[in-house]
């Protein structure tokens, strides 16, 4: 591995890189770009302001930043215990749990800032 720093496009480049193949190998990564989609057609639909847009956009930030990290995670400790360990599985399974924080977290956001409005388009 080069140690040597490295310049701010390429810094860039290696972060959309990691996305990228977090996009590509993880199934739960792209399942929670899709629930952020959806929550963006339908803060557009609902024509949500700018404060809501901002926990929208938090929420769905927040989810994905932990699966980025939960998935780098999971990939040192494969690196470097590719044999069942139980402290090996205790960082996966801490890892994954900050992930449903997250998602917990995001799924009341939507709730609180697109329920409402939905129920009145829908119920009148």
């Amino acid at each position: 591995m080069n140690r040597r720093r490295s310049s701010w496009s390429a810094a860039f480049g290696h972060a959309l890189r990691g996305i990228r193949e977090a996009v590509r190998s993880e199934r739960n990564m792209r399942f929670h770009l899709t629930a952020a989609a959806a929550a963006a057609v339908l803060g557009i639909w609902q024509r949500v302001g700018p404060a809501d847009w901002l926990w929208l956009g938090a929420a769905a930030a927040i989810v994905l930043t932990a699966e980025m990290i939960n998935t780098a995670v999971e990939r040192v400790v494969d690196l470097a215990s590719p044999q069942d360990h139980p402290l090996a599985k205790a960082a996966k399974d801490a890892a994954a749990g900050a992930v449903l924080i997250a998602a917990v977290f995001a799924a009341a956001v939507g709730l609180i800032v697109l329920g409402p409005p939905i129920w009145r388009t829908i119920f009148g």
